[in-house]
């Protein structure tokens, strides 16, 4: 089995670990891996805002990138939408560029579907004695419906106390530029969140998108919880390696 990383931008500016434990668990299961590196941010940032004649140029490069590749994984739900659901709209106009879109879009999976749907992988050996809660992100959920990857994952990790988080399906508040546009609206959410993960006492909090760990983690940090904030590939990483 060979699958290309996208690594996305706020994989590798500011949680590289979380890419080398995504590594590290697809190598342990057979997985021979490479990193194109021409790669780049998949444009989403720009999508979500609007600005498609800027997106595009990014979007063309990631075609590029990933041509030859079989398989594409990535560790953000978010990343993957905007592939899957922007980049045929992106170049509808373009028939060659709209089939390497449909074929990129056809490709390309989030780590814990991956591992469960081409892998055929719900038990990876993991072992993790934690009380645990998950927090479902709106594009996994909503765009992706890869949750049920993720909760067969957990749900085969051995000596893990896993508890449901009450309302996961409730945004967390970040929404990329909607943060940055309506603050006010976003902190309440986030404390939403946040008043729902305390009330599990769970000892880590693991998702799939980074963008929504970080915003919860920040929130909970400024209370003064320990608790641990993890995607869902360094909790599997960490349990093999216990």
């Amino acid at each position: 089995m060979k699958a290309s990383i996208f690594i996305t931008c706020i994989c590798d500016s500011m949680f590289p670990q979380v890419g080398q434990a995504m590594v590290r668990v697809l190598e342990k299961l057979g997985v021979t891996l490479d990193f194109p590196p021409d790669q780049t941010c998949c444009g989403q940032p720009a999508l979500s805002s609007g600005y498609w004649e800027y997106a595009r140029p990014v979007a063309e490069t990631m075609l590029a990138a990933f041509r030859d590749s079989k398989y594409v994984v990535a560790p953000a739900g978010s990343c993957i939408t905007a592939v899957k659901e922007y980049y045929p709209l992106l170049f509808a106009d373009n028939p060659e560029q709209y089939r390497q879109a449909k074929e990129l879009s056809a490709k390309i999976y989030e780590f814990s579907e991956f591992v469960v749907r081409i892998l055929n992988k719900q038990d990876v050996g993991a072992r993790f004695p934690h009380r645990v809660t998950y927090h479902s992100s709106c594009h996994a959920r909503r765009f992706l419906n890869t949750d049920k990857y993720v909760q067969l994952l957990l749900s085969n990790v051995k000596e893990i106390d896993f508890v449901p988080l009450p309302h996961e399906e409730a945004c967390c508040g970040f929404g990329g530029t909607f943060s940055v546009k309506l603050p006010e609206i976003s902190e309440a959410m986030v404390d939403e969140k946040a008043r729902n993960i305390l009330e599990t006492k769970a000892d880590v909090l693991v998702g799939v998108d980074l963008s929504c760990l970080m915003n919860i983690d920040g929130r909970l940090k400024k209370q003064k919880s320990d608790i641990r904030v993890m995607h869902v590939a360094e909790l599997l990483d960490e349990g093999l390696r216990t």
